[in-house]
C-alpha cells in the first residue's frame, strides 16, 4: 500500500516539476490586438478580449491552468486555425454568433464542446486539439457572460 502511495505521489511531483519547467521554457505571446496568439497558462490563468483586425488563430496550452479568450471583437481572417491543448485545465473561446466552428477535438477523461453558426457562408474558425483530464469549449455559447454584461449590451 505504501509503495502505491509513494508511486502516485512521485507521479504528481514529476508532473508538477515538468509543468514548472515548461512554464519557464515556453512563454505566452500575443495581446488583445494580435492577429495570432500563442497562449500558455501553467499554474496560471489568462483572460483575453481580442480586437484583432485579421485573426489568423494560433495555439493555446492550459496545464493546471485556465484560458478564457473572447473573440467577439475580432475580425476573422480566411483559413484561421486554433490548436488547443489542455491537461488538468480548461480553455474557453467565445466566438461571435456569425462564425462557424469546425474541426476535431478529442476529450480523454475530459470534455469538449464546439458550437457555431450553421450557415455554410459564415466565416470558418478551424479548431483541433486534446483535452486530457480537462475541458475545452469553443463557440458563441462557450461561457456565459454575467448579467451586468448583458444589461450593458456588451
Amino acid at each position: 500500500m505504501r509503495s502505491l502511495l509513494a508511486f502516485k505521489l512521485g507521479v504528481w511531483v514529476g508532473i508538477s516539476l515538468a509543468a514548472a519547467f515548461v512554464k519557464r521554457a515556453v512563454p505566452s505571446s500575443g495581446d488583445d490586438e494580435s492577429d495570432e496568439l500563442a497562449l500558455v497558462a501553467i499554474f496560471d490563468g489568462i483572460d483575453l478580449k481580442s480586437r484583432a483586425a485579421a485573426f489568423r488563430g494560433g495555439s493555446m496550452l492550459a496545464w493546471f491552468g485556465g484560458i478564457a479568450v473572447d473573440l467577439r471583437g475580432a475580425q476573422l481572417a480566411p483559413g484561421a486555425r486554433l490548436s488547443l491543448r489542455t491537461f488538468c485545465g480548461g480553455i474557453a473561446v467565445k466566438t461571435p454568433p456569425g462564425w462557424r466552428v469546425e474541426g476535431a477535438m478529442t476529450g480523454i477523461g475530459g470534455g469538449v464542446s464546439t458550437k457555431g453558426s450553421e450557415d455554410p457562408d459564415a466565416p470558418v474558425l478551424t479548431v483541433d486539439g486534446v483535452a486530457l483530464l480537462g475541458g475545452v469549449a469553443v463557440g458563441s455559447s462557450s461561457y456565459q457572460s454575467n448579467s451586468n454584461d448583458a444589461q450593458a449590451g456588451q
